[in-house]
């Protein structure tokens, strides 16, 4: 699964969910969804938009980590 570490980035920065959807021009709705890691689908500007207001790189931002395979 792809974990969104969206809520760390903008805890690490100490800002808003609502001042991100500002600066990036990204639905607060969107933002939501992708900090608590609801979302099913993440568009690239929005990712490019949201490394460019971080100054950070992808890996910063989305995880790979495997399934827990039931045994």
């Amino acid at each position: 699964m792809i974990k969104i570490k969206l809520s760390d980035l903008l805890g690490k920065h100490k800002m808003t969910q609502k001042a991100l959807a500002d600066l990036t021009a990204i639905r607060p709705a969107t933002i939501s969804k992708m900090y608590y890691e609801e979302t099913k689908r993440v568009d690239i500007s929005q990712l490019n938009s949201i490394c460019k207001a971080f100054n950070c790189e992808i890996s910063d931002l989305l995880e790979y980590v495997p399934d827990k395979k039931d045994k």
